[in-house]
């Protein structure tokens, strides 16, 4: 009897295995029709981006299944350390641990592990028509994690509002908000391990790091609720029991899972943070190991699902001589080609104008790319182009598309929203009030956040001390209120550029530096242009002179502060000299130092003849800056960029002889300094001097060799750019590769073609990879980014202007731009480039 038994055992397991619904592929994750099942392909769990994640027909449900000490973790809670991933025998398997040693109580966001030292794999793998989640521990679950250690998986909120969900035998619907009541558990923080080391990076470009120090808890946490600690208010589970199906209305999204050992409680991760998402987890049960969790995920299969095309354009058109080539996203199974309409809109409806059969261009990321052009059009109009079933956004075509409410909402809108030190007004409506006007105090030393980091011995302040004078100018970054050197200088410096280089007149704001007063939409007589960059100037050169050096920034003291969503003047109370003011940071950085020096020297150039005074100190501090930094390697390219600025602003010889000395340096790493020598090149030019005349010489040969490195890496998409997708969107980047690329398209166009340029632009407007194809600028377009990470995220909102970092990838393959307000690596704004490089962008196609 018992070989009967084993033998219909055996018969089960085997039909089991050939009946198997998801199979892995290529890349290394399982597939079954419009589904996929990611295994730690991705790890970056403080984002919702890692461990076990469900695809579904070209949507992201459910990520991050991982082992967590809480129910609803949020960025600040500690996360594990990946050690190795296998694809082997059918299954992947990861080899993780906690804690993350590097992590704890250190670095850019420091993270508390509690007092639980444990390896643990995760097994994931097919069965029936499902896919198997087996964790194994190699200890026990401490008694004091007992309710807290568990296995979670979360499931993406913008998707479910409103739609149901069925635990066992009861139903519920997702809601649009957390709802109480509230369930109060003891936190973990009363048990935190002891896994500081102070052992120093490594080197940066040949100079040592300061050891890691470490960061001071009691002042983090503040009083009352804490991000760091944010496990003891959450919220009671909406439902318990051994299967959870999520949307059993709807086919297409329809997960079922199942636990083997130990309840299922669905959560809501918004109750204790705001940026959570809805958690599904099961506890580990005390004296658990082997198969501590096991898990049968099942999302329903369509097997003849095929993603539909998605249309790719410039979601505001292009001028009527541009090239016009649009990009078409299909289902890599698709093999037919079809043809490709583009029909002109009008009065009387619309009508077909031309017709192409797209190129294949070929397989890029999971889809499968065909390009269309339709540069022969030239007549101006209202156009959208068809493809199958799929229509793209409406645009024009027309020679003014760039003239109004394109590249101007940076200026109308974005810049003057995010001034620091200021109230802003916009008739009705009050952005935010006059903001940290007690600004600010000596930071104490010591490992803070968001890579704030106080050495000691760098400031003649003490810890704590009034730091005068540098309540004024500055830009708040993204949505954390701080004023980072980067950001503002960087800022000021492409603003300048852009300013030098197209003269654009621009007055829609009144800026009162003495009275703090912003009042947009109404004119002062002022270009605003030059009136942001000498509010990026200020904020850096008025620190610099309390300082006596540069600063690191200036930030909040507290992660209560930090997290704080709404008006930047709720942050303190705007009296001088008490626990809420935000403080000032030094560094010794001298790639940040000289990069700041050549910024400075950049703005005074067009700040003469509008603030003089100003422009002198820029000018004067940058050359300070640049006189007292010794650097050798790597970090002598960011001294010849100062050297070229301070050339441009001063004509003074010395600089010019350094760029002339450096001319071995420059042909060997030409892509980092092309674009900043190319406009001193050009004026070496005119020179009859044999150094000149080999200069030049020597860097053009080397340009035609960066010019061939760029094409080949451009045309590994069919975007016509450079771009290699990573967790964060690619957006910024592109725009400072387009910026970049600008200066030598002007000063080289024989070598460099000006399209480049468009096709960065087109980029950011919509003509990128995923199914959202909205603008990254916010407000600009017929479809952009309109749910952004800003202050005003918290409402689902945006501001104008502003660009989001873009299309994130899913790791290996799967682009994505939610609409979410709190991913910052797909819908953040920030300063020092994000959208003065766009907006660069947007002159230099007007102008080209």
């Amino acid at each position: 009897m018992r070989k009967v038994v084993i033998l219909m055992m055996a018969l089960v397991t085997a039909e089991m295995a050939t009946a198997q619904t998801f199979k892995l592929n290529e890349a290394g994750y399982f597939n079954a029709g419009g589904t996929d099942v990611m295994a730690f392909s991705d790890f970056y769990p403080e984002g919702h981006q890692g461990g076990v994640c469900v695809i579904m027909n070209g949507k992201r449900i459910a990520t991050n299944g991982d082992i967590r000490m809480e129910a609803t973790p949020g960025q600040w809670q500690p996360v594990p350390k990946q050690l190795s991933r296998k694809v082997e025998n059918g299954r992947i398997t990861t080899t993780l641990c906690y804690p993350d040693s590097s992590r704890h109580m250190t670095g850019f966001n420091p993270m508390v592990y509690p007092d639980y030292h444990v390896n643990y794999t995760v097994n994931v793998e097919p069965q029936g028509n499902g896919i198997l989640v087996t964790v194994d521990l190699d200890k026990p679950v401490p008694d004091f994690l007992l309710g807290k250690a568990g296995f979670n998986l979360e499931f993406f909120p913008g998707e479910l509002f409103g739609k149901p969900w069925v635990m066992d035998q009861t139903g519920g619907i997702y809601p649009q908000q957390p709802n109480g009541p509230l369930l109060q558990v003891a936190t973990n923080r009363g048990h935190d391990g002891d896994y500081f080391t102070s052992q120093a990076a490594p080197s940066r470009g040949g100079f040592p790091s300061a050891p890691k120090q470490k960061a001071n808890l009691a002042q983090l946490d503040g009083e009352g609720y804490s991000p760091l600690r944010a496990d003891d208010i959450i919220a009671e589970p909406y439902a318990v029991g051994r299967i959870f199906i999520s949307r059993p209305d709807a086919p297409s999204q329809k997960l079922r899972v199942e636990s083997f050992t130990g309840d299922l409680k669905l959560y809501d991760g918004r109750m204790n943070h705001n940026n959570g998402w809805f958690v599904l987890r099961s506890e580990i049960a005390k004296g658990a190991t082997k198969g501590a969790v096991r898990w049968l995920i099942t999302p329903e299969v369509d097997k003849d699902w095929r993603y539909p095309a998605v249309i790719q354009t410039s979601q505001i058109g292009y001028t009527t001589r541009q090239p016009k080539t649009v990009v078409i996203e299909t289902d890599p199974r698709d093999t037919a080609v079809g043809h490709a309409d583009l029909v002109r809109i009008d009065a009387n409806g619309e009508q077909s104008v031309c017709r192409v059969e797209p190129k294949v261009w070929g397989q890029f990321l999971r889809y499968r790319y065909l390009t269309a052009d339709f540069s022969e059009v030239t007549e101006p109009g209202l156009y959208q182009v068809k493809y199958g079933q799929s229509v793209s956004s409406v645009f024009r075509i027309a020679d003014d598309v760039y003239e109004r409410g394109v590249w101007q909402p940076v200026i109308e809108y974005f810049l003057p929203v995010q001034m620091c030190h200021m109230r802003v007004s916009e008739k009705y409506r009050i952005w935010h009030d006059a903001c940290h006007m007690d600004d600010a105090l000596m930071a104490h030393v010591g490992n803070h956040i968001d890579g704030y980091d106080q050495q000691p011995g760098l400031s003649k302040y003490a810890e704590g001390e009034k730091v005068p004078g540098v309540n004024v100018g500055g830009w708040h970054d993204a949505g954390d209120f701080d004023l980072r050197v980067e950001s503002q200088a960087g800022e000021a410096y492409i603003l300048a550029l852009a300013y030098e280089q197209f003269h654009p007149e621009i007055d829609a704001t009144a800026i009162d530096q003495q009275r703090h007063r912003v009042e947009i939409h109404e004119p002062d007589g002022k270009n605003d242009i030059l009136q942001q960059v000498e509010n990026g100037a200020l904020t850096v050169v008025r620190s610099y002179q309390a300082l006596g050096r540069l600063y690191r920034g200036i930030i909040c003291n507290s992660l209560r502060q930090y997290a704080m969503l709404g008006d930047a003047a709720a942050m303190t109370d705007g009296i001088i000299g008490n626990d809420d003011d935000r403080w000032i940071f030094t560094e010794d950085n001298p790639m940040r130092a000289l990069s700041t020096a050549a910024q400075l020297a950049g703005a005074a150039r067009v700040l003469r003849g509008f603030n003089d005074e100003l422009s002198y100190e820029c000018q004067q501090i940058a050359a300070d800056i640049y006189h007292q930094t010794e650097v050798s390697g790597m970090m002598a390219g960011m001294k010849l960029q100062a050297a070229v600025e301070l050339y441009l602003t001063t004509g003074e010889a010395e600089y010019l002889d350094v760029v002339l000395s450096q001319q071995e340096q420059i042909v060997r790493s030409v892509g980092r300094s092309a674009w900043f020598i190319a406009r001193v090149a050009k004026e070496l030019e005119t020179k009859k001097d044999k150094r000149s005349r080999q200069f030049v010489a020597a860097y053009r040969n080397a340009l035609m060799g960066y010019k061939t490195q760029l094409d080949q890496q451009a045309a590994e998409t069919p975007y016509g750019v450079p771009y290699r997708p990573s967790i964060w969107g690619a957006g910024w980047d592109i725009q400072r590769f387009g910026f970049e690329y600008y200066f030598l398209a002007a000063a080289y166009p024989d070598i460099f073609p000006k399209e480049t340029v468009y096709n960065a632009l087109n980029f950011v407007l919509g003509c990128h990879p995923g199914s959202n194809t909205a603008s990254f600028a916010s407000g600009v377009g017929a479809k952009s980014a309109t749910v952004a990470y800003g202050l005003n995220r918290a409402d689902w909102s945006y501001i104008p202007g502003g660009v989001v970092s873009g299309t994130a990838l899913i790791r290996p393959d799967f682009p994505e731009l939610l609409t979410f307000p709190f991913l910052w690596q797909q819908t953040e704004y920030v300063l020092g480039g994000g959208s003065s490089h766009y907006m660069f962008l947007v002159l230099a196609a007007k102008n080209i």
